[in-house]
């Protein structure tokens, strides 16, 4: 810094050795120290309105991190896992049969903003063969062209795609639904989702109701993506191969 008045100019630090978002910012240890031999006009200004604007500066600081790490970028706690949303809302953009929901969390420590994802889809198959194309292994690994681990009992393992899907069945209900833990890998560390498939069984066709509680934020997009390209165009693929080679 320089001295306004004499043009001097002098080197010195600003050491912050306690910052964290438990602390509260007036409460944050501030050192400023100088080069030896350097005046001490710099230094002990630095004591007193310098801490001041430095702590002004920080608390702009954590702020815009808290406000960046709402987009998912903060792993979450144990404890935030599997919150209920607060509220629901339609968003420009998404159809009733396609929209997402604000959740909150009232977890102490940092908070993962997460929503809820609905999608329908129309499958030209009875409900138990679409039922047994989630469950069953050799039908999993078809649609998804890759190994997989199903165990498609309660508490039993998913992985899928080279284990960028993980989780487990959470319950089954044959022809009818199916509750997963559900996570993809890039998530933060041990999130997990909450996906209920639905199936609807109408005449020759099966309504496919899905439900994915608990998708970070910045995943939404991508997520959605994952079951509409992923899932339910490789699954209809596969049962038009199936119906092709039946005639």
């Amino acid at each position: 810094g320089t001295v306004k008045e004499s043009g001097e100019k002098h080197k010195g630090s600003v050491e912050i050795p306690n910052l964290s978002e438990e602390n509260e910012v007036d409460d944050t240890e501030i050192n400023v120290s100088k080069k030896k031999g350097e005046g001490d006009v710099l230094k002990d200004l630095m004591r007193t309105e310098g801490t001041t604007k430095v702590r002004e500066a920080l608390r702009d600081y954590l702020k815009a991190l808290k406000t960046e790490f709402t987009l998912g970028m903060i792993l979450p706690t144990k404890a935030a896992v599997g919150q209920e949303p607060a509220a629901e809302r339609k968003l420009s953009g998404h159809t009733a049969q396609d929209f997402v929901s604000p959740q909150s969390s009232d977890t102490v420590g940092v908070k993962i903003p997460t929503v809820k994802i609905f999608m329908r889809e129309t499958f030209n198959s009875p409900a138990d063969e679409l039922y047994s194309i989630f469950t069953t292994k050799e039908l999993v690994q078809k649609f998804s062209k890759r190994p997989a681990v199903v165990e498609a009992e309660k508490g039993g393992k998913l992985q899928m795609f080279d284990g960028c899907i993980s989780g487990e069945y959470a319950e089954l209900v044959p022809s009818q639904r199916i509750v997963l833990k559900w996570r993809c890998r890039s998530w933060p560390d041990e999130h997990y989702a909450t996906v209920t498939l639905n199936f609807k069984d109408t005449a020759a066709e099966t309504e496919l109701q899905l439900e994915c509680k608990g998708v970070p934020v910045s995943n939404e997009d991508s997520t959605r993506q994952c079951w509409k390209q992923q899932y339910f165009e490789e699954i209809r693929t596969l049962l038009q191969q199936s119906k092709d080679n039946m005639e």
